[in-house]
């Protein structure tokens, strides 16, 4: 087995990883307002593991080979998942889909919530995935970020397209070519993230906030506007903001898009930085613009009628939680099963309604109408092709841009 040099992670990838962790998109639950709690208490033990062991920094050349698959005489898999990221029944005791998958193929699901933050998860299947050893888990779900060092290491099995019909077939457009999985050969996607602009209405005396620029030039929106603190989301729309792709930027076009921002910060036309925490302010009108998360928009609007969103016409900025089946796992045909499951329409429209966040299928309008046809109408859960057209993702950055682009960020948030 080839040993690998540990990278340690830079200060600045440190603490771009806490804010996330601690109060940014890492810190959203995943059907209410926060996402699974456990962050804080989690974020100082796991990134201090990880900065001190390292990370692997380069692919096993071919990626070592196959995995020996004993699906076909053990009818059984385990899929580690994000709390409250999957249908459950009304009395909280069973998972209604899982139970029919089972039913289904004989296939029984090992069901477990132990993904709390992607450091920390990355943290528990590392030292295994790097000695070549199986982690005990067949399907996992992770931030597009980590998927693609995970397959980029070489630590995540080739999929069979022959088991994924319906995935294959039914796959969101959007989400089909990320740069770190071109064709989704080793993933496919759970769910989708989505950045847009907010508003509070009354907030606003009536008027619509529909793009970057107003955000950060409109005198009478001058101290009630915030950004994320995420660095991808804020300096993503900036960069689509002026007319650049946040897939193929230039470190010019980071540094003209963190410029423009910087210049905004020394007017006050921007209030402050965010992770989720925006939340209230807008609700309360004490921001009266922002960027943010879909998911948290259609839970504020469930309470405030005065909650808007908009989508640029710049575009806007979309990543994905994403299906892994890790090196050396021992079910990989029943765990393509149960991707492929949740890609029928039926299922897939399930999910959704139970989770609200963008679904990745294509065709589950229908579906979903029959469970809720306010939901299928909701473009944040089900984008139209409009919408869709207008998603960008940014792109995969080396450890030294990363390094480079958090520490910037950090200088102009103030972290």
């Amino acid at each position: 087995m080839e040993q690998y040099q540990p990278e340690s992670l830079s200060a600045a990838q440190v603490a771009a990883m806490r804010r996330s962790l601690t109060s940014g998109r890492g810190a959203l639950t995943r059907r209410s307002l926060l996402r699974a709690g456990g962050y804080g208490a989690l974020a100082a033990g796991s990134l201090a593991a990880l900065s001190g062991c390292g990370i692997p920094p380069a692919k096993r050349e071919g990626g070592g080979p196959a995995s020996t698959d004993h699906s076909a005489k053990e009818k059984r898999l385990t899929f580690s998942n994000w709390t409250q990221y999957i249908d459950v029944s009304d009395d909280e005791k069973s998972r209604p889909s899982l139970q029919e998958f089972t039913q289904r193929t004989g296939i029984s699901v090992k069901y477990t919530e132990d993904i709390n933050d992607n450091v920390e998860f990355f943290g528990k299947i590392q030292p295994q995935l790097a000695a070549g050893q199986d982690t005990g888990r067949d399907l996992v779900c992770v931030t597009d970020w980590l998927a693609a060092r995970i397959i980029r290491l070489g630590w995540a099995q080739r999929l069979d397209s022959a088991n994924l019909p319906n995935a294959y077939a039914n796959l969101s457009a959007q989400f089909r070519r990320p740069d770190w999985d071109p064709g989704r050969a080793y993933s496919y996607p759970w769910t989708g993230i989505s950045t847009v602009i907010a508003y509070n209405v009354k907030a606003t005396g009536g008027r619509k906030v529909d793009s970057v620029t107003q955000l950060l030039d409109d005198p009478k929106l001058k101290g009630k506007v915030s950004f994320l603190s995420e660095m991808r989301d804020s300096i993503g729309m900036t960069l689509l903001d002026l007319g650049k792709d946040p897939g193929k930027f230039s470190d010019a076009d980071f540094e003209a898009a963190a410029g423009r921002l910087q210049k905004a910060v020394d007017t006050s036309q921007i209030r402050r930085f965010t992770g989720n925490d925006y939340t209230a302010d807008l609700s309360k009108g004490d921001i009266a613009a922002c960027l943010a998360w879909a998911g948290d928009v259609i839970q504020l609007q469930v309470d405030n009628p005065d909650i808007r969103f908009a989508i640029p016409s710049a575009g806007y900025i979309t990543s994905s939680d994403n299906l892994l089946v890790p090196a050396e796992a021992r079910h990989k045909t029943n765990a393509e099963k149960l991707i492929d499951y949740y890609y029928e329409l039926p299922n897939a429209a399930r999910l959704a309604a139970y989770i609200n966040y963008v679904c990745p299928v294509e065709g589950v309008r229908g579906e979903l109408a029959k469970i809720d046809p306010e939901l299928a109408g909701n473009t944040l859960i089900l984008p139209d092709k409009a919408m869709a057209a207008k998603s960008h993702a940014f792109r995969s950055l080396t450890s030294d841009e990363e390094t480079a682009y958090e520490e910037r960020f950090g200088k102009l948030i103030g972290a």
